[in-house]
Order: structure tokens, then C-alpha cells, then sequence
């Protein structure tokens, strides 16, 4: 039992922490990972296509963040390989789920989600970009997020929903 609350209590700390992209813009009180958690699950649930299983798309966005609470919100600007950061993650992933009575199918759907290789794990990875989109809006003068976006969405619906209002 001790091992399971303390591993619950430090997966809150992704309440804390800020997102590291929008510090580097120079936002004050950026939202926090969890926030940003929040925000692919919701555009996940109301967005959903029927042809997707909506409670693995959930289930994904809710999982999709949970090693940053070990390694940070790293981005590209971090100077982080691509490679090093899932090994870093993987790791993080593996230690933080050990406890969990759903451990193997929870690391499966983060690998999923991270390998990209179902439509769900795409479409969160979609809704991913989106809520970043929608969040520069929110903040004003982010176009660089905006078009970091636009680059990874496909979906007509998506890209009309990231683009920046006229």
C-alpha cells in the first residue's frame, strides 16, 4: 500500500508542473502538464470519430504525460534526442506503473500512444497538437506553436479548428 500511495501522490505533482514551452514564450503562470492532460482528454471526448474506440482514446490522453512527472516537460528546444527522451520515459513509465493493478495494460497503451501505430494513438497524438493550438490562442501572439501544429494536424476539421481566427 505504501508503495501505491506514495507513487499516486507524486503523479499529482503533474498538477505542478508548468509546460515548458510556454515558459520559454516568456507566459507567466502557464498551465500546468495536467492541465494539458485535461485538454487532450476533453477535445478526445468531444471529437472522437465513431470509428474509434473512444474509451482507448481516453484512456491514452489521460496516460499520454504521466512520465513527465519523473522527467519533465521536455521539448525540442531542449537539446534531448528523440531517442533519449523515450528511453527516459520508457524507464519513468515502467518504475511509475510497477505498483499498479493495471500496470501491463496501461504500459501497453502508452506504447501505443508513443509508437503512434493505432488511429487512436494518432488521433490523441492529433488532439495533442490541437490543444497546444488552442491554448497559444488562448495566450495571443504564439503563431509559432500554432504552425508547430498545423504541420502535424491532417484532419480538415482539426486544422480549421488550430488556425488562428481572422
Amino acid at each position: 500500500m505504501g508503495d501505491l500511495k506514495r507513487i499516486l501522490l507524486e503523479s499529482l505533482a503533474l498538477k505542478e508542473l508548468p509546460r515548458t514551452g510556454w515558459l520559454r514564450a516568456g507566459i507567466a503562470n502557464p498551465e500546468s502538464v495536467a492541465s494539458h492532460s485535461w485538454g487532450v482528454a476533453w477535445l478526445s471526448l468531444v471529437l472522437c470519430p465513431p470509428n474509434l474506440d473512444r474509451g482507448r482514446v481516453l484512456e491514452m490522453a489521460t496516460i499520454h504525460d504521466l512520465a513527465e512527472v519523473r522527467v519533465g516537460d521536455i521539448t525540442p528546444h531542449d537539446s534531448v534526442s528523440r531517442e533519449d527522451k523515450h528511453r527516459m520515459e520508457d524507464e519513468a513509465m515502467n518504475d511509475l506503473l510497477e505498483v499498479m493493478c493495471h500496470r501491463n495494460e496501461l504500459k501497453a497503451l502508452w506504447d501505443e500512444c508513443e509508437a503512434g501505430v493505432s488511429k487512436e494513438a494518432r488521433f490523441v497524438r492529433a488532439m495533442d497538437k490541437l490543444d497546444m493550438a488552442l491554448q497559444a490562442q488562448r495566450y495571443g501572439g504564439l503563431e509559432e506553436f500554432i504552425d508547430s501544429a498545423l504541420e502535424s494536424l491532417d484532419d480538415d476539421l482539426h486544422r480549421e479548428l488550430a488556425e488562428l481566427s481572422e
